[in-house]
């Protein structure tokens, strides 16, 4: 499965991002559909996860009621969906997926399969 990650860039505090997660197989649901993040000398770090079949979707604390993760079958697409950002929120943003993983482990980054190449998000102050 191969992810194409987009819409990163650089934005002022306050404004908005949306990010596109693209692969073909997406359309079937087969998949859980995560976004991790990394900053310069810091670890991955979750972001937001969208289940396979379900709409509940998981947020991490510091992006909940900010950052929207959606998913658009007809176009075999999970978008993120950043407002009010932050200069830290400034990292590279990965999406992930796997068809296997449970509800409990889609916070753990090692335990998704296909990784999409990042994109960069700057949050200037």
């Amino acid at each position: 499965v191969q992810l194409q990650a987009s819409g990163g860039g650089l934005v002022q505090a306050g404004g908005s991002l949306k990010l596109s997660c693209t692969a073909p197989a997406f359309a079937a649901r087969r998949y859980a559909v995560a976004w991790f993040r990394q900053a310069p000398g810091k670890e991955r770090e979750f972001v937001a996860a969208l289940p396979r079949t379900s709409s509940n979707t998981l947020a991490e604390d510091s992006v909940k009621g900010r950052f929207t993760i959606s998913r658009d079958n007809t176009d075999n697409t999970v978008y993120l969906q950043m407002n009010s950002l932050r200069p830290e929120d400034t990292a590279v943003y990965y999406c992930a997926a796997s068809s296997g993983i449970i509800f409990g482990n889609l916070r753990i980054w090692s335990r998704y399969d296909y990784w999409g190449l990042g994109t960069q998000v700057t949050v200037s102050s």
